[in-house]
């Protein structure tokens, strides 16, 4: 169930992304007075952009009413890093929510993936597909997009933390400043997300050191924001002839330190619960 549950969270994503770009659309938007504006698509358009909307919420409804016919005796579990939730499909309530928390929290992970690239501001055009999603988050500074996600996370848990609390599914904070404790943790925990994308990066860079995949803009964009990414390891001489260590030290300390950061958040994490 975990692996249906993980595409079809995929398709809610792709629903969500479609909503996103489809104002984009050359065809969908007013034309001018031209010759050009007065071309139209070759049949109507039957979709418009709530519908994307509504078949979303209308999958996400059904899939846990699925959950709890198919699979009666499953726990679904959700993983935000410093705490594991669990939800059992005997109750459709708990089935419910756990079907738009999962989609919730796969849509933040690929969010903050995309942010990271965001601050990494490769070129164009394939930074053109990080912009359409963020939207006018891209062009934010550079300090507002990191403190982005501390304050949005923080205040997300801090509402969600009271609606956990009160359908049982996680134990309630004694105190205000535990709870708003709890939030901050969980929201320096999302900042462990950018191990993926950075490692991804390094390892698609490092890729393309040693074979040649051509001038295509896409590996023009990956040496790019990969050398942004290493600027902190550029005055270490990490290169040995033709060989270049960075990215494989770069990657070494971003995947040790969110491991332990990890670990640290998630001891922290549990001295806030009581």
């Amino acid at each position: 169930m975990g692996i249906v549950d993980f595409i079809l969270n995929l398709a809610g994503l792709l629903l969500w992304l479609n909503w996103r770009s489809i104002r984009f659309d050359p065809l969908t938007k007013r034309r001018p007075a031209t010759l050009m504006g007065t071309l139209r698509p070759a049949t109507p358009p039957k979709l418009r952009r709530w519908h994307l909307l509504v078949f979303l919420a209308a999958m996400l409804f059904i899939r846990a009413l699925i959950y709890c016919w198919l699979a009666p005796f499953w726990t679904g579990k959700l993983d935000f890093g410093v705490t594991m939730l669990s939800f059992r499909s005997d109750w459709f309530g708990g089935m419910l929510i756990f079907s738009f928390l999962s989609f919730g929290l796969v849509m933040g992970v690929f969010h903050m993936g995309l942010l990271f690239l965001s601050l990494l501001s490769g070129p164009d055009p394939i930074h053109g597909l990080v912009k359409i999603p963020l939207g006018r988050v891209d062009n934010w500074p550079r300090w507002a997009k990191l403190l982005l996600p501390l304050t949005t996370v923080t205040l997300g848990w801090f509402i969600l933390s009271w609606l956990l609390g009160w359908w049982h599914i996680s134990p309630q904070p004694t105190s205000l400043p535990l709870r708003l404790g709890q939030s901050l943790v969980v929201a320096l925990s999302s900042y462990l997300v950018w191990k993926f994308p950075a490692g991804a990066l390094l390892a698609l860079y490092l890729l393309n050191s040693y074979i040649y995949f051509g001038k295509h803009p896409f590996w023009k964009y990956i040496s790019t924001t990969t050398r942004t990414l290493l600027l902190p390891l550029g005055k270490i001489p990490l290169r040995i002839g033709r060989v270049d260590f960075a990215p494989v030290l770069a990657v070494t300390i971003i995947f040790f330190a969110a491991e332990g950061g990890q670990r640290w958040l998630m001891g922290l994490y549990t001295r806030l619960v009581y």
